[in-house]
């Protein structure tokens, strides 16, 4: 049957690329993402192509088994699009799409993917990342060898591993089919969302309970408000709501808004200039899916990366190690300039240090016994010595046994 609910598409150039290489889609049961890739034109025709064979699977499906097949096949068709173009125009080699599609069937989303835009799920007050970007990074965050807050940052985070190029007409995507519910809010955004915003911002937005449309514009807004250094797409489409949608137009977006449609411009020549670096950066692709040798040095360039990390660390905990050894053998210096005045089993005795413990070290070692026996002292003397007597310095210390001394004299 037809999907239930309502949705929103929006797209956006951003602060620094000079044209839009993202498209966007929503319509009745299909919402797409897809980010294009491969300099100037290049990426704006990848993304409107696979777009262009997707929209057709917008419709009622029988099965979940019946739209999963049917993305394949779709996205798998797209590829032989992006190859059969590079041939008519082999300046436009190397260009690419990632591709993030969700069908709704029933109480059911089919969902397929190839690179790093991604689909999230909030559902009751929670967002999941339902995706698996298919970049470098992620390896080696699954690996281990990197933490996710690390991945944001990393020289290499925008590197595919999948992508939907003209290279190979079967791609390795990622399809299945989940279960969703009313109240559920799905979006679909290129990196240029992702990269920017991060986790709790994006679930504090979808958490307002705002419209789709209102709520793709807030996210928008932080993108653009955080720099926003790449093209910026976002399709929100919510299970049930306020207001479902039984039919209408389809929303289309970014590149692929086009409505003569899908284009290939002319190549746009390349001229160097050390005056205007950025606008020539603005045109550059901001993926790539690297050749076997290359991702080797990637590879190589991480365990250097890793090695130089385990050393700092190394060295840190050496200097913090340090740190500490030197404050306690200072501090146990300062203790062997003290003494004072105890008591053995027998005689009174002076110590050097002080009367404290560190767990089973003592601070404190006998120093001079000064053969007073206990027994000579009356029972306050002794109870006092056994407690012990504190002193500024040794001649104090044995000021204090003179008068112990005395008392034993007197006593006795």
């Amino acid at each position: 049957m037809v999907f239930q609910g309502s949705s929103a598409a929006i797209s956006h150039t951003g602060k620094v690329r000079s044209n839009n290489q993202d498209s966007g889609y929503a319509g009745s049961n299909l919402f797409v993402v897809a980010d294009g890739m491969g300099g100037h034109a290049g990426g704006d025709v990848a993304s409107s192509l696979a777009i262009s064979r997707l929209e057709g699977l917008d419709r009622p499906f029988d099965s979940t088994a019946e739209a999963e097949r049917a993305l394949r096949d779709a996205i798998s068709d797209a590829a032989v699009d992006l190859v059969d173009t590079v041939g008519v125009r082999p300046e436009l080699a190397g260009m690419g799409t990632t591709v993030s599609a969700l069908i709704m069937v029933d109480d059911y989303a089919v969902i397929a993917h190839i690179g790093d835009s991604r689909i999230y799920l909030f559902r009751d007050g929670a967002l999941t990342q339902i995706t698996t970007d298919h970049t470098f990074v992620q390896r080696l965050v699954d690996s281990g060898r990197i933490t996710p807050e690390e991945a944001r940052y990393h020289p290499r985070r925008s590197v595919l591993m999948r992508v939907l190029g003209d290279m190979d007409t079967d791609p390795e995507l990622d399809t299945f089919i989940m279960p969703t519910q009313p109240g559920d809010r799905w979006l679909l955004c290129s990196d240029g969302l992702s990269g920017v915003v991060d986790d709790p911002h994006t679930s504090k937005a979808l958490g307002l309970g705002l419209a789709p449309g209102r709520t793709a514009d807030n996210l928008l807004k932080q993108a653009l408000d955080g720099g926003a250094p790449d093209n910026v797409t976002i399709v929100i489409v919510d299970v049930g709501g306020q207001h479902p949608l039984f039919s209408g137009t389809p929303t289309i977006v970014g590149s692929a808004s086009n409505p003569v449609g899908v284009e290939v411009p002319a190549a746009a020549p390349r001229r160097s200039s050390w005056l205007h670096p950025n606008r020539q950066a603005a045109n550059e692709p901001t993926h790539f899916e690297p050749a076997p040798e290359f991702l080797e040095e990637l590879i190589e360039e991480d365990r250097r990366r890793a090695r130089r990390r385990r050393i700092g660390w190394i060295a840190g905990v050496a200097l913090v190690l340090a740190i500490i050894a030197g404050a306690t053998w200072i501090g146990y210096q300062w203790t062997q300039t003290r003494y004072y005045v105890g008591a053995d089993e027998d005689t009174v005795v002076i110590y050097q240090g002080v009367q404290q413990s560190i767990g089973p070290i003592s601070l404190s070692t006998p120093y001079e016994d000064t053969g007073i026996p206990l027994d000579s002292l009356s029972d306050f003397a002794r109870a006092t010595v056994e407690q012990t007597i504190s002193a500024n310095s040794l001649s104090h210390a044995r000021q204090i046994v003179s008068g112990i001394s005395d008392l034993a004299g007197g006593g006795g």
